[in-house]
């Protein structure tokens, strides 16, 4: 359970505490405290996880992954492994390199790129918001004729 709730009213009840959760039962959680990852973890988690999907990544594009896993996240990072693969196995090779993760990245967009995107063009899409003032005549849907 996470919880950001604070001091909260325990449901069906006039008492407050922690989390809103009973007291005799939040003396019974345990409490796992958690940190982020460091360069070296995620390098050695993207390690595994290449080895599961038997991908044979080069040094360099290893640490590009990393690089992209730190700004973006690590979940983005994993999936461009998969998809770094297939583009190397386009060009021939059996070996991630650097161009393919270059090449899936420009292809695929982490969420901060997304958001960025959809905040860049959201005047071309579909129910966009219309200035207040601005007259609807040019849409009015044809009437049948009274």
């Amino acid at each position: 359970m996470a919880s950001n709730r604070g001091m909260a009213r325990i449901r069906g009840t006039n008492y407050q505490s922690p989390h809103g959760v009973p007291i005799d039962f939040l003396d019974r959680l345990l409490i796992i405290s958690t940190q982020a990852y460091n360069e070296d973890d995620i390098k050695q988690i993207l390690k595994i996880r290449c080895d599961e999907e038997e991908v044979e990544m080069a040094e360099d594009a290893l640490s590009v992954l990393t690089k992209v896993a730190i700004e973006t996240s690590l979940r983005y990072a994993i999936h461009l492994i998969s998809t770094g693969h297939l583009v190397a196995q386009k060009r021939q090779s059996n070996k991630v390199d650097v161009v393919d993760i270059k090449r899936v990245y420009s292809l695929f967009l982490d969420e901060a790129r997304s958001v960025q995107y959809l905040k860049d063009y959201q005047d071309e899409y579909l129910y966009n918001e219309v200035p207040s003032g601005q007259n609807d005549n040019n849409m009015a849907i044809d009437q049948p004729a009274a």
